[in-house]
């Protein structure tokens, strides 16, 4: 039996010629659509492998079309798992879109991972075969895969097969990625000569409920599961995230985060199916690139959205104090001036039901009209003479689209005031993933926006499940075709976060703003505000609860402070475990005379009083305060297990990592 995608191989059924959006059953039946309708536009540029990538529509079609049909040459049969272990490219895309036109599953995970959790991927997935990023990645994993996984044949995406381990290459068959294509190209060739329609007794639709992908948690707590989305989960989301990106033809998308990772994997479907040109790029290359391509869009992580902050502070105090004074003093200006703004456009938050008075309410904004008129002067100025060599530095002339992780509020508006619009959204990979986010025409700072079509969210009480109205913190549920199938072969993990009625318990604290009619508010309601994850919350030995995000977003403006976990359970007192920014903190420890001008590095003792000064700095107008700070030199990375490939901060492995110094700093 052969399971195919309606409208990507429509051409050898007499039956099906239709290219409307709702008559997508499968994922890879937008790729006729876009074809038919962009034909020699160009589709991806891929300028970092060997050989460089510029494919049009039509190509891509056909690539795809070819790969799939090789798969089938070399014996892929429907509902088989093969597992995808590669980094971001063109060749990913349609290895990727190639499985799913054979009605198997892809099992995906990116290069950097251990050995050890790609083993156990493969292992959990019952995955049957392996298709690999390079040679180097192969020779890495080769000797444990050969002994503990059965395969039926690896295919190389990139690089030559003599670079292989010569260990297995001779037991199990190696396809070269162009091999397959000129498998499938034959193949292909014989079908179309026979002028025959494919006999539909042999032959059978793909399911808009059939598993497309398996794609594993990052696993910040415990092992990662795998996550069941169907072809319908993955539809969603190409059809309905216009509403936040509207993109057109001549929009030009930079591609950087791995496409294992749901949020980088959907976007890059939607986009496909809009006509623009996507360009793949590295951390390494984003600087560059930024510059070279002039994105309209850059779709990625806060991580990313920092780095460029960070870029841009540092280059702003290279010049000489008077240009650092004047560029930060119009930064403030401009904070000030969409502080106003956003009171008489009516897009400040609030938790408080009660709304002011009318008269109060029309006050309110005319002075806000008033302050920000005076300011406008002093802003437009600011954009000549300051912001317009930053947008020139760093493109994005539509938007940034940040989700994956919490977006810091002093990001946020930093980007706002240089006139670098940033919409935050949220999701995760059980929702596939994107489940609300801020619109281009109501792009309201500190929250994740409204929710995407045909998405229902409620907030709970966290112990009685009692629905809470708006402005109460809760726990954040959803409901919506982007919902997970389940975990695979996890019946009782699914059980724990999906209920019968097909309500996903997010395990995220948030609150729903509530709706005015008038004044500063009256354009916020409904949107939703994140406070932290439910499993993050610290409780301390007096009983109370803390949201740990709120001071490590605060502690994280220091230019002194690398990455900051604030621990703390069941302590009398909060602490947190620090990585310092040394180079930064030598030069702050010179300009207050703490060393001499010639020191090459600080005691342990210096930097942790001055890092110790940054954070009470830093956090002063939070909540609750952060008592003693342990100083590690190692950063928390993906490779030393202490980050997730997703860029979050493994807490638990890294309080267990350092339980030994945590235990002496609170003695």
């Amino acid at each position: 039996m052969r399971r195919y995608s309606p409208i990507l191989e429509g051409a050898l059924l007499s039956t099906r010629d239709g290219l409307a959006l709702d008559e997508w059953t499968a994922v890879p039946d937008i790729w006729r659509f876009s074809a038919e309708k962009y034909g020699d536009r160009i589709a991806l540029v891929d300028p970092y492998h060997d050989p460089p990538s510029n494919m049009t529509y039509k190509q891509l079609e056909q690539e795809i079309l070819n790969f799939s049909e090789g798969l089938r040459v070399i014996g892929v049969q429907p509902d088989e798992k093969l597992a995808l272990y590669a980094d971001n490219s063109c060749r990913w895309l349609i290895a990727d879109q190639g499985i799913m036109a054979t009605g198997a599953i892809n099992v995906v995970r990116g290069s950097r991972s251990s050995v050890e959790e790609l083993l156990q991927i493969y292992q959990h997935s019952e995955s049957v075969a392996l298709a690999v990023d390079s040679p180097e990645l192969y020779n890495r994993i080769a000797e444990v895969f050969h002994d503990k996984a059965s395969m039926k044949f690896v295919i190389l995406l990139w690089g030559d097969k003599t670079s292989l381990s010569i260990r297995g290459t001779e037991e199990i068959p190696v396809f070269g990625y162009n091999e397959i294509i000129h498998l499938g190209q034959d193949s292909r060739k014989s079908q179309l000569s026979s002028n025959d329609t494919w006999n539909h007794d042999d032959y059978e639709l793909i399911s808009s409920d059939d598993v497309a992908a398996l794609m594993y948690t990052s696993g910040t707590t415990g092992n990662p599961k795998g996550v069941m989305l169907t072809h319908q989960n993955l539809l969603h989301q190409i059809k309905n995230l216009w509403d936040i990106v509207p993109a057109v033809p001549e929009d030009r998308f930079l591609s950087m985060l791995p496409p294992w990772h749901a949020y980088e994997r959907a976007c890059e479907y939607f986009t496909f199916t809009h006509g623009v040109e996507q360009v793949y790029t590295t951390v390494r290359y984003l600087k560059e690139d930024l510059q070279r391509y002039q994105p309209h869009y850059l779709i990625s992580v806060p991580l990313v959205y920092e780095t460029l902050y960070s870029g841009i502070q540092k280059q702003l105090s290279t010049g000489s104090a008077a240009r650092k004074l004047i560029a930060l003093t119009f930064i403030r200006i401009s904070m000030a001036f969409m502080d106003f703004k956003r009171i008489y456009e009516g897009k400040y938050l609030t938790m408080d039901q009660k709304e002011p008075s009318y008269l109060v309410s029309m006050l309110d904004c005319l002075l806000a009209r008033i302050f920000a008129a005076i300011l406008w002067p002093l802003h437009m100025l600011a954009k000549k003479i300051v912001y317009s060599k930053i947008h020139s530095a760093i493109g994005i002339s539509k938007a940034g689209i940040s989700g994956g992780g919490n977006l810091p509020t002093f990001i946020d508006r930093f980007f706002e005031a240089i006139g670098v619009t940033i919409q935050n959204g949220y999701g995760l990979t059980e929702t596939s993933p994107v489940t609300a986010a801020r619109r281009p025409t109501c792009n309201v700072l500190g929250s994740i926006g409204h929710p995407i079509r045909y998405t229902e969210i409620k907030i709970v009480h966290p112990e009685t499940d009692e629905l809470l109205p708006p402005g109460t913190k809760g726990i954040v549920k959803l409901r919506g075709p982007h919902v997970m199938k389940g975990y695979y072969k996890n019946p009782s993990a699914t059980s724990l976060v999906l209920d019968a009625s097909g309500w996903f318990n997010t395990g995220d604290v948030g609150w729903m703003a509530p709706h005015h009619s008038s004044g500063r508010s009256r354009r916020s309601g409904g949107v939703i505000v994140l406070e932290g994850r439910a499993k993050d919350t610290i409780v301390l030995s007096t009983g109370e609860n803390v949201e740990p995000a709120e001071l490590e977003e605060a502690a994280m403006r220091s230019s002194l402070i690398q990455q900051i976990v604030v621990i703390g359970q069941d302590q009398r007192r909060l602490g947190a475990i620090i990585v310092p920014n040394k180079e930064e903190a030598l030069l702050a420890a010179k300009r207050m005379s703490i060393v001499d001008t010639n020191a090459m590095e600080l005691s342990k003792e210096k930097m942790s009083s001055l890092v110790y000064e940054e954070v009470r700095t830093w956090t002063s107008e939070c909540t609750f305060q952060i008592g003693p700070i342990l100083i590690v030199d190692e950063p928390f990375t993906i490779d030393g297990g202490l980050m997730t490939p997703t860029m979050k901060i493994r807490r638990d492995s890294v309080v267990d990592l350092y339980k030994d110094q945590i235990l002496r700093l609170y003695s």
